[in-house]
């Protein structure tokens, strides 16, 4: 018997109990299914935010607040629980823009409120549109184009003013998709009315939610209606030449130092990120997770195998006198041997590619709940195949070797 000739008595015994061996791929394609939705999930959600930060260009960089060990009693210093270290002030934000030297755009900016009813006219949103205080650089650190009209002036964003610039979301509810009927127009963001001076073109969906439904505003404007002292202001700078990066990124730290009056030897009590380092650091936090989802697959697939072994071993005997007649016309302990394993590896590859379906749809669907991208992870269907093979392989050897053991005479008296 030839390898195809394997697979086509395999296939043939596979439908003869098709019931049973249903219900052991089920089984099997429920662990690949865990296996690779969970799998898929992280990778769309990290392919989402790569995808983010590239429009912004691995030569982006964020200067964040640090979370510190709160100090002890007695002038020493226990670890203990940390605390947030304090916000970027608009003073400080507006003095490190000034005193920046390396050449480069900064921007400043933050997040007035989430949760806001855009109205023109007899038209409003529902209350999921957000407003941004920012500055004019802000559009091209943060990766937006304008679609019409234009961006604030820096006089405007010093002194303030009831302007501003909408996100294409918007412009489709509001305006009918038409930008340019927009500009000039008067709208309502929650307390505020604004006039529209420009509008955006489409981002799309984030990590961080719609960029589209964002409404635009002056940082002076921003903060006299929503600033505070405990206000927190985000500051990026975008770097025209990336093969500056790193001396952008130790300037803008002698900068910083020198704006929140850190003494030598102190420790920084923020931290200067490179946009193209943070999913290197999501991935590294999600190696954890990725180890879990390929544990959680594998114990599933434990116990599928276990069943597979015991389907097998009840084919071996239900088959007793069939195996004798083959060994009887000339089949050789190989030949039966090879014959039951690729039954075994068939069921499980059957479970297997049902699990990769069912596993890249509900990993992409919850990635796309979360605002990420439809991906196809090719690496994780690989892994999964081969997965199952093994099973298969393993599950199916001792039933072969039983069955290969058989001596033809005694098989062909079994009744």
């Amino acid at each position: 018997m030839d390898l195809m000739e394997n697979f086509r008595v395999a296939w043939r015994s596979v439908m003869a109990n098709l019931l049973r061996a249903l219900l052991t791929t089920m089984i099997i394609a429920v662990g690949i299914m865990a296996l690779v939705g969970i799998l898929t999930a992280i990778d769309a959600a990290i392919y989402s935010l790569s995808s983010n930060l590239s429009s912004l260009g691995a030569n982006t960089i964020e200067i964040e607040r640090v979370s510190t060990n709160l100090q002890g009693s007695g002038g020493g210093r226990r670890r203990g629980p940390r605390k947030q270290s304090d916000p970027f002030t608009y003073d400080q934000a507006t003095e490190f823009a000034d005193r920046y030297n390396y050449p480069a755009e900064v921007s400043i900016s933050f997040a007035c409120t989430g949760a806001t009813v855009v109205k023109y006219g007899d038209r409003e949103t529902n209350p999921n549109a957000a407003i941004f205080a920012m500055s004019t650089n802000y559009l091209d650190a943060k990766g937006f184009e304008i679609s019409q009209g234009r961006n604030f002036s820096y006089t405007e964003v010093a002194e303030g003013g009831n302007i501003c610039i909408i996100g294409s979301a918007l412009v489709e509810e509001l305006f009918n998709d038409n930008p340019e009927k927009a500009i000039g127009q008067e709208i309502t963001a929650g307390s505020l009315r604004l006039r529209v001076v420009g509008t955006l073109k489409s981002k799309g969906s984030s990590m961080a939610g719609n960029q589209d439904k964002r409404v635009l505003i002056p940082l002076q404007t921003g903060k006299r209606f929503y600033g505070s002292s405990r206000t927190n202001y985000a500051i990026l700078i975008a770097i025209s030449d990336p093969t500056g990066v790193e001396a952008a990124m130790a300037e803008a730290t002698v900068t910083m130092r020198n704006v929140r009056r850190l003494r030598a030897g102190e420790e920084n009590d923020f931290e200067v990120v490179n946009s193209s380092d943070l999913v290197s650091i999501i991935k590294d936090n999600t190696v954890t997770l990725r180890a879990a989802a390929v544990a959680i697959g594998l114990m599933t697939l434990l116990g599928a195998a276990i069943g597979l072994m015991n389907i097998m071993l009840v084919t071996v005997t239900e088959r007793t006198r069939e195996i004798g007649v083959r060994k009887a016309l000339g089949a050789t302990r190989r030949n039966v041997l090879l014959q039951f394993l690729i039954e075994a590896i068939v069921i499980c590859q059957l479970g297997g590619i049902l699990g990769i379906i069912g596993g890249v749809a509900i990993g992409n669907l919850v990635a796309y709940a979360t605002g990420g991208g439809f991906i196809v992870p090719w690496l994780w269907i690989g892994l999964a195949l081969v997965v199952c093979t093994v099973v298969g392989l393993l599950s199916g050897l001792y039933p072969a070797m039983r069955a290969a053991a058989l001596d033809p005479i005694e098989s062909l008296r079994y009744e």
